[in-house]
Order: structure tokens, then C-alpha cells, then sequence
């Protein structure tokens, strides 16, 4: 679902899209070999690093040792 935030300009983009003429731009034919795999494959590594931070992050804590020995089954910060 869109957020919306975001409704407003969905809408307007295809005015803006219809409203430029062709091949106004200049440098805008087809990707080079090289400059497309570098693009994948900086992709790729930006994809990784976000996946280890989520890893990091969600991964659970070690647990904090018992003075006592004893398990403490549904008392917060005992275990």
C-alpha cells in the first residue's frame, strides 16, 4: 500500500512524464557492460550489509548470569 503522503505525486507523474519531450536528454542510450555489472553488483553488497545489520541487531542478547543458581521462571530481569 502507498503511503498517503506519497498519493499526490503518484498522480502527478505521469503529467510530468507527459510533459517531456523526447530525447531531450542527452547521454541517456543504453548502460555499458561494465557499468551495469559494477551497479549489481554494488547492489548486491549494499543488500548484504543491510542484511548483517538486521542480523546484528535482532539477534539475542546473552543472558546475564544467576548469582544464585536458581531459575527464575516469569520474573523480569531474573531470567
Amino acid at each position: 500500500m502507498v503511503p498517503a503522503g506519497n498519493i499526490p505525486f503518484l498522480l502527478l507523474l505521469p503529467v510530468a512524464a507527459a510533459q517531456t519531450t523526447p530525447g531531450s536528454c542527452s547521454g541517456c542510450g543504453p548502460l555499458s557492460l561494465p557499468l551495469l555489472a559494477g551497479l549489481v553488483a554494488a547492489d548486491a553488497v549494499v543488500s548484504l550489509l543491510i542484511v548483517v545489520v538486521l542480523f546484528v541487531c535482532v539477534r539475542p542478547r546473552s543472558r546475564p548470569t544467576q548469582e544464585d543458581g536458581k531459575i527464575c521462571i516469569n520474573m523480569p530481569g531474573r531470567g
